[in-house]
């Protein structure tokens, strides 16, 4: 396939590589330096060819700065303590989120590398996508040294009053970059997105990734709409302008790119708000948040929402910024999650070490990650489901939830069902979304039994059902399922 630009599918599976651990590993196991200019064909034939498209999270030039400030930083310290038992000044290398220059580093092969990597995911048609971050660059990057708007800035007496949230370079005074809730990041500066020339800078900045892969994953995309970034800062940003952030960026990229993808970091709501600014897709932390604390009817009730709401959300149960789903979920409760992340409308995000079961959540500013044991179960429960999952062709058809019917007990509530179908095929996901075991009787609309005879064929354990399409129409589809187990029907007519 041609590096030129494609189009995207419209439900993608998506993986997360943390890249410089990962190609740590990658260069022990196979015992020479792995960059991204070399990663072994067998890692893109046997593991990557897997998903529509690969996220290689903190490729960019990291600030030395940064380095400095992770490498003292005494909470910091524990957690580097904690998944690494001893470590190190060497590996720590920085936060991919204070970035010092939209450069690929060299020390992971560079642009040309990157150029290599992406060639070898499109041989397999499988899209790239990297990080922006729009709302803070590193504390020492060279655009401290320019005289504009592009940074909020502030005074002595902010240095004085409030020496956590303001720095000085030169005469200059600024604010490290933060969201209204937290405490600073303080190997950051914060960008001022009221700024015309802070938005121009974004404009090119996205330009240039343009150029390097398929899509961005954006960085805590909402700090920088027009409601939260006044409520941040206040008479420091100066008059919101008329166009919003992200319709104004947005716009401007794809008027040359039309096909690159954004990703939105979100949270607060306000993933249909960022839609609407042009957002392909959205994280959706509230299915995440319901899928660890909640029940099935909670998640039901989730998936109930607008049909044009569902297709931009993306859908995980662990990411770089979540502790391991191993941890959290557990093995079999993480495996549930999995199937409704890789099977529901939207995009669906799993992330590297997830599939194997890896406990330890890293921290993003180390450069090497400890060895872990594989879950051997685990990773071919994810190989299957890669496999068997609603291909392109189903999740170009339609969806729609199935009701799901008592047979005597209250545990068909645990129960989540629905349907991809095209003119031509069509899959039928149950899911048992509890600790026990539960029964029902699975309604499927949209098809006409008859008399016929049905086949169910469980694509997913390898086991096949024949029901009469008469006692279908009248009663559903009886479904029992063991704690938090699934099914994927093939649903075909006997003919």
């Amino acid at each position: 396939m041609s590096m030129e630009e494609i189009k995207w599918f419209e439900h993608p599976k998506i993986y997360e590589i943390n890249t410089w651990p990962w190609l740590q590993y990658l260069s022990s196991r196979y015992n020479e330096k792995i960059t991204l200019a070399n990663v072994p064909k067998e890692i893109f034939n046997e593991e990557l060819k897997l998903f529509d498209a690969m996220w290689l999270m903190g490729v960019w030039e990291r600030s030395l700065k940064s380095k400095e400030i992770a490498t003292d930083h005494p909470d910091l310290q524990i957690e580097y303590e904690n998944a690494l038992g001893v470590y190190s000044q060497d590996d720590v290398i920085g936060s991919p989120y204070s970035v010092f220059y939209y450069h690929v580093d060299n020390n992971i092969g560079g642009r040309e590398g990157l150029r290599e990597f992406r060639r070898q995911l499109l041989k397999r048609d499988v899209r790239l996508i990297l990080d922006y971050v729009p709302n803070h660059v590193a504390v020492d990057h060279l655009w401290t040294l320019e005289t504009s708007d592009v940074f909020i800035r502030g005074t002595e007496a902010d240095l004085k009053n409030a020496p956590d949230n303001f720095f000085k370079v030169g005469n200059s005074i600024f604010a490290h970059g933060r969201d209204p809730y937290f405490l600073p990041w303080t190997d950051t500066v914060q960008i001022n997105a009221f700024s015309s020339n802070a938005r121009e800078k974004a404009v090119n900045t996205l330009l240039n990734i343009a150029e390097m892969c398929d899509g961005a994953r954006c960085d805590m995309a909402m700090l920088v709409t027009n409601e939260v970034f006044k409520k941040t800062w206040g008479d420091r940003a100066g008059t919101p302008p008329t166009n919003e952030f992200w319709v104004e960026v947005i716009s401007k990229v794809r008027a040359k790119y039309p096909e690159f993808l954004f990703i939105a970091e979100v949270y607060w709501d306000m993933e249909w708000e960022l839609q609407k600014q042009g957002f392909n897709f959205c994280y959706d932390k509230t299915l995440y948040d319901r899928m660890l604390y909640e029940n099935a009817e909670s998640i039901r009730a989730h998936l109930q929402a607008d049909w044009l709401y569902q297709i931009k959300l993306l859908r995980f149960i662990e990411n770089h910024d979540e502790k391991r789903a191993g941890e959290v979920f557990g093995d079999w409760k993480s495996r549930a999650g999995a199937l409704l992340t890789l099977t529901l409308p939207g995009a669906g995000l799993l992330h590297e070490g997830q599939l194997t079961g890896y406990m330890i959540k890293l921290p993003v500013q180390l450069g090497r990650r400890t060895i872990e044991h594989d879950n051997p179960g685990l990773l071919i429960f994810y190989r299957k489901l890669l496999e068997v999952a609603p291909a392109k062709e189903l999740k170009s058809g339609k969806w729609r939830l199935c009701e799901v019917k008592s047979v005597g007990n209250d545990s068909y509530k645990n129960l989540i069902a629905y349907q991809w179908w095209t003119t031509e095929r069509r899959q039928l996901i149950v899911v048992n979304f509890s600790a026990n075991p539960a029964q029902g009787h699975v309604v499927i609309s949209d098809i006409e039994f008859g008399s016929d005879d049905w086949i169910f064929n469980d694509v997913l354990n390898d086991k096949s059902y024949t029901y009469n399409g008469e006692n279908l129409s009248n009663f559903g589809l009886f479904i029992g399922l063991a704690p938090w187990n699934s099914h994927i029907f093939e649903v075909v007519k006997v003919k």
